[in-house]
């Protein structure tokens, strides 16, 4: 019996017996006798009263380190700066005790959350840490992606604000979302706009080889194609995501909420500028065609179906393929709320339409 063998025991035996023991958050409990260390391969060790238990990378669940903790090089944590907003620093607190009411509730998972959450004092290296397991491969290796993902988190603080963002857009609009950590973890849009988030920052300093890595990544993994260029600001949703397309030089505002099988694209081999730009507060539902450079005003809606090939005024809704506005062109209906908050798809609809079953 090999010794990684009889070491995995021991760990699942710790683990099942008492898992909630473990996850102490160091910012609430200081103990000199329990430390943790990342190393530069990520390699995680916990220290429990001098007896150790280690924790290797996600690549390999079977494989300890063996390094001494004396011997391990940390990598400085994101510190962030003076006066930071106190709602995010209790977004990422809630999460961790999110994390550790699902390990009471299904203690087989102790593992995967410790790996996936408990063991990051930040969300940047939580992030960083499961994108890189998400879209690594044999020859894209998790460590390598999480070293390009930190180096891009800790540099640029607004990506972490839109994080948290569209965190907290996803608890709010969507009914099927029970905690931000479920969000975080399994919500495939989320992390494939996070995902874009940093190849866009690449995208813009001009590495844009391992961008358009990224987005290929991203393609295959969550199933939706944003290309790095594209412009996108916070408090999105992406509900679903399956089948969205967003084209190179698309520009989405704050506050949008797009369905599923919606795509923002181009009319053609047309060069330049040559998608849609979508302002703020818009939702689009889903199976939409929004193509060429044509403007959606703030706080517009579109229907479900619709191809849109022109201007959409702001606070009007268009349905339909080819699109056209409710209360027509000349004398539109206006909204008196923001679709893209309220996610109101049907509210207005006996007002154009008798449709029946």
């Amino acid at each position: 019996m090999s010794v990684h063998f009889l070491g995995s025991l021991l760990l699942s035996h710790s683990f099942l017996a008492n898992p909630l023991k473990i996850f102490v958050d160091s910012s609430k409990k200081q103990d000199k006798k329990r430390s943790v260390g990342i190393h530069n391969s990520r390699t995680q060790v916990l220290e429990c009263n001098n007896n150790y238990a280690k924790f290797c990378r996600p690549d390999y669940p079977d494989q300890f380190s063996c390094v001494p903790i004396s011997e391990i090089q940390t990598q400085p944590v994101p510190v962030h700066k003076d006066g930071e907003d106190e709602e995010d620093e209790d977004l990422w607190v809630t999460m961790k005790d999110e994390a550790r009411s699902n390990v009471h509730q299904e203690p087989i998972l102790s593992n995967y959350y410790f790996s996936a959450i408990l063991s990051h004092d930040v969300i940047e290296s939580a992030l960083a840490d499961h994108l890189s397991v998400k879209l690594s491969d044999s020859s894209l290796p998790s460590g390598t992606l999480y070293d390009l993902f930190m180096s891009v988190l800790t540099d640029d603080s607004e990506i972490v604000t839109a994080v948290k963002d569209d965190l907290r857009a996803v608890k709010e609009r969507d009914p099927a979302c029970i905690s931000y950590v479920q969000c975080f973890l399994n919500f495939k849009g989320f992390l494939g706009c996070q995902a874009h988030r940093i190849a866009h920052k690449l995208w813009s300093q001009d590495r844009k080889v391992v961008a358009l890595v990224i987005q290929n990544r991203v393609s295959e993994v969550c199933a939706l194609d944003i290309h790095p260029g594209a412009k996108i600001g916070r408090g999105i949703l992406l509900d679903h995501a399956t089948g969205v397309v967003i084209g190179e030089t698309a520009v989405i505002g704050n506050n949008v909420s797009i369905l599923h099988n919606v795509t923002l694209g181009g009319t053609g081999k047309i060069s330049g500028d040559r998608h849609p730009k979508i302002g703020d507060g818009v939702l689009i539902g889903a199976g939409t065609c929004v193509l060429g450079n044509v403007r959606i005003g703030d706080g517009a809606k579109i229907g479900a179906g619709s191809v849109v090939l022109r201007d959409v005024p702001a606070r009007t809704t268009a349905v339909g393929n080819p699109a056209k506005l409710i209360g027509g062109k000349q004398n539109p209906v206006k909204l008196d709320k923001i679709p893209g908050l309220t996610m109101d798809h049907t509210s207005d609809i006996s007002e154009w339409s008798d449709y029946v079953i």
